[in-house]
């Protein structure tokens, strides 16, 4: 894959404080800026071509009468068809920044000028309760701590008499909801086949007006700290008040959720046993908007994060096992980040890769990396989707930001997160 140049973050964090936008999106390009703008001049916040604010996830919605994939947005000039309906674009060796990002510098350009707009910007997306089998429950709740409170849902299934069964914590991307998260995945579904609690912490609009989980800023990057102090306690407080297996509680997401599930694999290996990260970011990957920004576009820049990392008693950050799901189309989030994940994973080096490729029965090519330990066990699991885009692979148009013609994630992720109890990690 092309690497993208070097960007100055500080040029483009100065030109964006003067509200020069074109000139930081241009910067952001690899263009070099040099004249500064007149005050006055047209360099203020473009709007999108829909005359409004671009959504961080690169999807549109399925067509409301025929259904179908979530696709990749049009975007400058008219796409060829094929784009249109495939949900992805092939054949790019480095996409352009995404449109999506020229919201994000507007948002924030309209942060640092203290007007962050409300719900108008981007309304996370609301939808009908989800159907239940008999005698299951999706129940609402709220977990209030020192760092602050955070709503979240949490599907028990019909056969759960008191048993101790598994517990997976799912983060939703930006603009979703526990309902809409659980709908495009079918987790709730998979939780009922297979005797398992899911929980899903719900981002909160004072937080975040599109609802993201704030993976860059440092205090969220922390245990005991920010959103990963209210996630591990959420965490706690289902094993405290319902029969959970300790050695099974597991946490995945999506994009800023997969990049939280990140970091909750840093910060709280002792809680979960293993992650899923699809279409999210390293751990550490940013430390503010703007490096935000180039790790979306570029991959992060590995910034040293080991004192923040849970220490064994040992003295050494554990491994945690983990599956990685990302679209090598996808226009929100570089796939390099799916790379960095793995390679930022303590004790890589000492791992084998083996390479398997295949084809989802939707036609989506994938080449799958397993990474084994001396004894054979896979330990780190990466699946990159030929042409898929920023979409939860094998999902359900029922929910957002799916690709229901690739391989299931989120059976793949239940089959790797069983075949890692806590008793058998390394």
């Amino acid at each position: 894959m092309t690497r993208l140049p070097k960007i100055d973050m500080a040029e483009v964090t100065r030109l964006t404080r003067e509200g020069r936008l074109r000139d930081a999106m241009a910067m952001l390009r690899g263009a070099q800026v040099d004249a500064p703008a007149a005050p006055g001049s047209a360099h203020d916040a473009e709007p999108t071509p829909s005359g409004g604010t671009s959504r961080v996830l690169d999807m549109q919605p399925p067509d409301p009468h025929t259904g179908g994939a979530w696709t990749a947005p049009e975007s400058d000039g008219d796409p060829a068809p094929a784009e249109r309906t495939s949900g992805h674009r092939s054949g790019v060796a480095a996409p352009k920044i995404p449109e999506a990002l020229r919201g994000v510098l507007g948002r924030m350009k309209q942060r640092l000028a203290g007007r962050m707009p409300g719900r108008r910007t981007g309304f996370p997306i609301d939808r009908a309760p989800v159907a239940l089998p008999e005698g299951a429950r999706f129940e609402e709740h709220r977990y209030t701590a020192a760092a602050g409170t955070l709503a979240y849902k949490l599907y028990i299934p019909s056969g759960y008499r008191g048993q101790p069964l598994p517990l997976v914590v799912m983060l939703h991307g930006c603009n979703q909801s526990p309902d809409d998260f659980a709908d495009g995945t079918r987790m709730n579904s998979l939780a009922e086949q297979k005797q398992l609690l899911v929980a899903y912490p719900e981002q909160s609009l004072s937080s975040s007006a599109m609802k993201c989980w704030s993976w860059f800023s440092p205090e969220d990057q922390q245990r005991g700290r920010g959103e990963p102090a209210l996630i591990a306690g959420i965490t706690r407080e289902i094993i405290r008040d319902y029969a959970v297996d300790p050695d099974r509680v597991y946490i995945a997401g999506l994009s800023a959720g997969g990049a939280a599930a990140a970091i909750m694999g840093a910060t709280y290996p002792d809680l979960y046993a293993a992650i899923g990260v699809h279409s999210g970011l390293a751990y550490g990957a940013a430390d503010d908007m703007p490096s935000a920004l180039v790790a979306m576009h570029q991959g992060g820049a590995s910034p040293d994060t080991s004192r923040h990392r849970y220490q064994g008693s040992d003295g050494k950050a554990p491994l945690v096992p983990t599956i990685v799901f990302h679209g090598d189309g996808d226009t929100t989030v570089n796939p390099v980040n799916a790379d960095q994940v793995i390679v930022g994973t303590p004790g890589v080096a000492r791992l084998r890769k083996t390479l398997v490729q295949g084809e989802s029965a939707g036609g989506i090519r994938y080449t799958r990396s397993l990474y084994a330990d001396e004894n054979g066990r896979t330990q780190l699991e990466q699946w990159i989707l030929h042409g898929a885009g920023h979409a939860w692979s094998g999902g359900s148009s029922d929910g957002s930001y799916t690709e229901p013609r690739g391989p299931d994630a989120s059976r793949e992720m239940l089959r790797f997160f069983m075949e890692h109890p806590r008793t058998a990690a390394p």
